[in-house]
């Protein structure tokens, strides 16, 4: 992985991301795509990684942590608002590498009781930011590994097989709705596609990390409300991700709770299709008009995660 001399931010080629995921695929399921019709928002492509192991994308990235860096005798520490905390927990238990992993108060109970059967589980401050910090001390502390939600390179090469897969399976699309939190995923996506598909993230309007840092030119503190304050609401986008985003991310678009809500219940009521609200974001940017697709345009959207209790859907 390089950085471009005259960019400088951080560029994957396609052939690190295909050794990468030539890497990690024995560890992960290939999740199926499949076309649905949004009726009055018209066909979409869905990208299913809640049917990922560990219950979303973030496997890819903690797989590739774990399989590229060197792990040291002390395992590795992750904050997380949950899905990272899980894949962690989850690929630290596969390959057998000690794990401690520290998650907020508002993480999800369904979140908080998978990473307590895999892994230790620390649950420390109020938001995403305040586990960060629990953890860095503890990696300092204890020579653990730090294995980043977002912000690091592994992270990214990671969330950027996603890509490669959805190419593999379904030919290019024309435009790739990303939901974002910090930044790894669209990042990674961003990456593999350089300008050859048109990618748009998708934010809550109470957790809009990369909106905001969009307008101010660089990561900035934003909001962190919304119902997926657990996946979707870190403090600000991360530092390496920010330039990646810059070169390649063509929109960002806001959706509110209410249309997160709208679009869980459709993909439940039409295709049973199990999304939590962070991963519902680019349904719902389609359903509610934050992106229209014009007419016989390839439209993908990555599901991102269903690692929630059953209550949550409406039937």
């Amino acid at each position: 992985m390089t950085a471009d001399a005259g960019t400088g931010h951080l560029v994957l080629t396609r052939e690190e991301i295909r050794r990468a995921y030539d890497t990690i695929r024995p560890y992960l399921r290939r999740t199926p795509v499949v076309d649905l019709d949004l009726d009055r928002a018209g066909p979409v492509r869905l990208k299913l990684e809640q049917l990922q192991v560990a219950g979303s994308f973030k496997a890819r990235g903690a797989f590739t942590n774990l399989l590229t860096r060197d792990v040291p005798a002390a395992g590795v520490a992750a904050a997380s608002g949950g899905n990272h905390g899980v894949a962690v927990a989850y690929a630290s238990h596969r390959l057998g590498v000690p794990a401690r992993i520290f998650v907020p108060t508002v993480s999800a109970p369904a979140k908080i009781e998978r990473i307590g059967k895999l892994a230790d589980l620390v649950v420390e401050g109020d938001r995403y930011a305040d586990a960060l910090e629990a953890a860095q001390r503890w990696a300092a502390a204890s020579g653990a590994m730090s294995v980043h939600a977002f912000d690091h390179r592994a992270t990214i090469l990671g969330q950027a097989t996603l890509a490669l897969e959805l190419d593999d399976q379904a030919g290019p699309p024309d435009t790739v709705l990303v939901p974002v939190g910090g930044g790894g995923l669209i990042a990674g996506v961003a990456s593999y596609y350089a300008g050859a598909a048109r990618v748009i993230g998708v934010e809550p309007d109470g957790a809009p990390t990369l909106f905001r840092a969009r307008a101010a030119g660089r990561p900035v503190d934003a909001p962190a409300g919304s119902i997926a304050v657990d996946a979707l609401a870190p403090r600000r986008v991360g530092d390496l991700v920010f330039p990646v985003t810059q070169a390649y991310v063509a929109d960002v678009v806001l959706v509110d709770d209410d249309a997160i809500r709208d679009a869980q219940r459709t993909l439940w009521q039409t295709a049973r299709v199990a999304a939590e609200p962070a991963a519902a974001v680019g349904v719902a940017a389609v359903l509610a008009g934050a992106y229209r697709p014009a007419p016989g345009e390839r439209v993908a959207v990555i599901i991102t995660g269903a690692n929630m209790s059953p209550s949550q859907l409406d039937d």
